[in-house]
């Protein structure tokens, strides 16, 4: 089941993580991720990297659905799309170790001087425009897969809109979909290793946000998964489900709106709306998943850094609730916006646990400091769109990683990111995380991403609230099933189903 129509299958254009999953179902880029969450080959079977730049070599036997090889022209041709200012892709940005890909992308510089080269058929070339201690993992990611410019041309503006105006050279070929309904994911026979590949299809039956329906579709057999919703989790306990737990990686977090004309972009009004709330409570009461976290910071606990985790070498002061602080700093707000403070718009989407969430929040900022907050409820591609166009005061947000990096979180508020949607700047914080991406020291890259980090943090450029644990259950005869902190998530590529009881 998926919770909400996949808003965009381009993968030069793809954001959220509906679509992300199931491309990394149809596509395959140069890497992928293993059993383990490890990078392993893909459509490239060995490469060399150091710090001017990596060479790719692709095997021969990688082909697309309708025979025609993978060759490296089609990395060369998605990663200009990507770049081309004309695409307007919210995760170019991604791109930018490669060499002129940010020029490129800010229209500094023409396309085809991006620094990536097919030596041949199957020799990739890449320049880094500085030394990237992580561009291996972007490899895997969905904005760096292949797209054929034959096929992209032929189809134009319906690209990857329908099942056959997208060409798969992954494990499934995308056979039905029945927009807001269903979709069917086909092995695709010639897949480079659809040897191993034991599912026939996979079925995606329903598309629905209703946790409860989703439940007794489970207990009635009609699908193999199912992620539990703190709703739930005491029927399932009764029921008896072997319940397990998965840290995603993600982070959610309130996002302000940092545009002149709102109210929201006055520091002493964010300051007191961090101080009065209490991540500790909000967690147990509001969230009430087992093995959430409060969230402290812009990069959570799970990132490896320097040579342990990256919040144990640079850890952060826990978050408390302080009243005080926030009547005071809410006086100074009135003061610099006019004697009042206007009704503040919240943006959020249609998602299970919407409402508990923000009316929860509602009430804490009316009660303690006299703000009414408008809530301004969306589907989720509606809100998606309504958040890149500025329309709030405050967003819920969320994000999960990209690459086993702190950058996959930090470089999110930059100025220069698409997806930096509340348009949170700083030129000391650019500057810091400037200084991580020149450079593939791992002790400076790091020191400078924290160093960034405390600067968004006084600034309350967002509200971290928690990092998420998911609950969730398949059927006793699936097995194989391969739960991602990075890369598609859950990845169903390798299952394979024995006999039902």
């Amino acid at each position: 089941m998926l919770g909400t129509e996949p808003p965009q299958l381009n993968s030069t254009r793809s954001t959220d993580q509906e679509s992300i999953f199931l491309l990394g179902h149809l596509m395959e880029g140069l890497t992928r991720y293993g059993k383990n969450s490890e990078i392993i080959p893909g459509i490239a079977e060995r490469w060399e990297i150091n710090d001017q730049g990596a060479t790719f070599y692709l095997r021969h036997n990688a082909l697309w659905a309708d025979g025609k090889p993978v060759t490296a022209h089609d990395f060369v041709f998605a990663w200009r799309l990507v770049v081309d200012p004309a695409n307007a892709s919210e995760y170019a940005f991604i791109m930018y170790p490669v060499k002129n890909a940010e020029g490129i992308n800010t229209g500094k510089l023409k396309k085809d001087t991006l620094a990536v080269t097919a030596v041949d058929d199957y020799t990739l070339k890449i320049e880094f425009e500085k030394p990237c201690g992580y561009f291996l993992g972007l490899t895997a990611f969905a904005t760096y897969l292949p797209v054929r410019q034959d096929f992209y041309k032929a189809h134009a503006d319906r690209f990857a809109a329908d099942p056959q105006d997208i060409i798969s050279n992954g494990p499934f070929i995308l056979t039905r979909w029945i927009h807001g309904a269903e979709l069917t994911l086909s092995k695709n026979p010639r897949y480079w290793r659809a040897q191993q590949i034991k599912l026939d299809r996979i079925e995606v039956p329903y598309i629905t946000t209703d946790l409860g329906a989703r439940y007794n579709l489970f207990r009635d057999g009609k699908v193999d998964t199912l992620g539990i919703g703190r709703e739930q989790i005491d029927r399932a306990l009764a029921d008896r489900l072997r319940m397990q737990s998965h840290d995603d990686g993600a982070i959610f977090y309130i996002e302000f709106n940092h545009r002149p004309n709102r109210p929201t972009a006055n520091l002493h009004l964010r300051r007191a709306l961090r101080a009065i709330i209490n991540t500790s409570e909000y967690v147990s009461r509001v969230v009430a998943i087992p093995g959430s976290r409060p969230g402290n910071g812009l990069i959570p606990q799970w990132v490896p850094g320097i040579k342990n985790r990256f919040r144990e070498e640079f850890p952060l002061a826990s978050h408390t609730q302080n009243i005080e602080l926030a009547k005071n700093e809410l006086e100074l707000a009135k003061n610099e916006l006019g004697g009042s403070i206007p009704p503040l718009y919240w943006l959020t989407d249609d998602g299970p646990g919407t409402a508990r969430n923000t009316e929860y929040f509602q009430n804490i900022f009316k009660n303690h400091l006299g703000i009414d907050i408008f809530i301004d409820k969306q589907i989720f591609k509606e809100r998606l769109a309504k958040s890149r166009e500025g329309k709030f005061d405050i967003v819920s947000s969320g994000w999960g990683p990209d690459f086993a990096d702190p950058m996959t979180y930090v470089e999110l508020f930059t100025s220069w990111n698409a997806n930096n949607n509340g348009k949170y700047s700083d030129p000391k914080y650019d500057a810091f995380i400037r200084q991580a991406q020149a450079t593939a020291d791992q002790q400076t890259r790091m020191q400078a991403m924290a160093q960034a980090e405390q600067i968004a943090l006084a600034d309350v450029a967002i509200i971290p609230l928690f990092e998420r644990t998911v609950i969730w259950a398949h059927q006793p005869w699936v097995h194989g099933i391969v739960r991602h902190v990075i890369g598609p998530d859950p990845d169903f590529a390798f299952v394979t189903i024995s006999k039902k009881n």
